[in-house]
C-alpha cells in the first residue's frame, strides 16, 4: 500500500476557482478540485494566476518553474494538469493515470457533447449563468443540424433548469416547452405545471391540455404539497435544486411566501 504525503500548508491568499464559485488555500483542495472536474480544469485553467498562486503561496517553486518551462513549449497543455497533480503529491500515479485517460476521452467526446457537459458540469456548482451561456452557444451552434433529438431535446432541458433556479421562468417555460418538442417526455410537462404555479401569467399550451390528465395534476399537487413540507425544514436554495432537477414542486397554499424566501435568499448569495 502507498503513502500520499500531504503538503503542509495554508495560502493567506487563497485562490479563486471562478468556474466553481469556491476559494482554495491549499494543494490538497486544488488538486481534489482539478481531479473531481477535470473538464472545468481544461482549456486554459491552468494559466499565468495558479502558476503564480503555487509559487508565491504554496511554495510550489519548483513545480512553478517547470509548469512554465511547459506552458512556453506550446506543448499539449493537458499536461500541466498531470505535471501539477504529480508534483502536488496528493495523487497516486496510479490516479493520475486514470485521470489521464479521462481526460482524454473528454478531448474524443463531439464538440457539442463536450460543450455540454462542461455546462452541465457548471450547472452543478450553481453556476447558472455561466452555464446558461454554455447552453445557449451550442442551440446557436450549426452543429446542431446534424444533432439528434435526443441530444437537443436535453440540453433545452437543461436550459429550462438553469432558468427556473434564477427565478427566469418565462424563460425557463420557453425552455421546456422545447425540451418536450424534442423529448416527448410527461415529466419535462410536469415541470412545465410547477411553472404555472410558480408564476400566474405561464399557461399551458392548449396542445398540453389532452395530454395531462386529472390523475396526473392530483399527483403532482400531492409531490408539491410534500415538496412545500421539506422546503420549510432545508436550506432554501437546496430546494430550489430539487424542484427542477429531482422531484419538482407541485400547488400547494403558500408557495408564494416560499418563492419569496428563495430569492431573498438568492439575492444574498448574488
Amino acid at each position: 500500500m502507498s503513502v500520499i504525503v500531504c503538503r503542509k500548508e495554508r495560502a493567506e491568499h487563497p485562490y479563486f476557482i471562478e468556474h466553481l464559485g469556491v476559494s482554495v488555500y491549499t494543494s490538497q483542495e486544488l488538486c481534489y478540485a482539478i481531479y473531481h472536474h477535470p473538464i472545468l480544469a481544461m482549456d486554459g485553467f491552468i494559466g499565468r494566476n495558479f502558476i503564480d498562486f503555487i509559487r508565491d503561496e504554496l511554495n510550489m517553486g519548483f513545480a512553478a518553474m517547470k509548469m512554465e518551462r511547459w506552458m512556453k513549449s506550446g506543448e499539449n497543455q493537458d499536461e500541466l494538469i498531470f505535471l501539477f497533480l504529480q508534483e502536488a503529491e496528493y495523487y497516486s500515479s496510479a490516479e493520475i493515470n486514470r485521470l489521464r485517460q479521462k481526460v482524454s476521452a473528454l478531448r474524443k467526446l463531439p464538440p457539442l457533447e463536450y460543450a455540454k457537459q462542461k455546462a452541465d458540469c457548471l450547472m452543478e456548482f450553481k453556476q447558472y449563468g455561466r452555464a446558461i451561456s454554455g447552453y445557449e452557444k451550442i442551440l446557436e451552434s450549426p452543429l446542431t443540424v446534424k444533432a439528434d433529438d435526443s441530444f437537443i431535446g436535453r440540453v433545452w432541458n437543461n436550459l429550462g433548469a438553469c432558468y427556473a433556479r434564477i427565478f427566469r421562468f418565462d424563460k425557463a417555460a420557453e425552455a421546456y416547452d422545447k425540451a418536450y418538442g424534442k423529448l416527448k417526455d410527461l415529466s419535462v410537462l410536469e415541470r412545465i405545471y410547477h411553472l404555472t404555479l410558480l408564476k400566474a401569467d405561464i399557461q399551458m399550451k392548449d396542445r398540453y391540455q389532452s395530454i395531462i390528465t386529472d390523475e396526473m395534476k392530483a399527483d403532482w399537487d400531492k409531490d408539491f404539497e410534500e415538496a412545500q413540507e421539506q422546503a420549510g425544514q432545508s436550506e432554501a436554495l437546496e430546494k430550489l435544486d430539487e424542484l427542477f432537477r429531482k422531484d419538482p414542486l407541485k400547488r400547494a397554499e403558500g408557495a408564494r411566501q416560499i418563492l419569496e424566501a428563495w430569492k431573498q435568499e438568492y439575492r444574498g448569495m448574488a
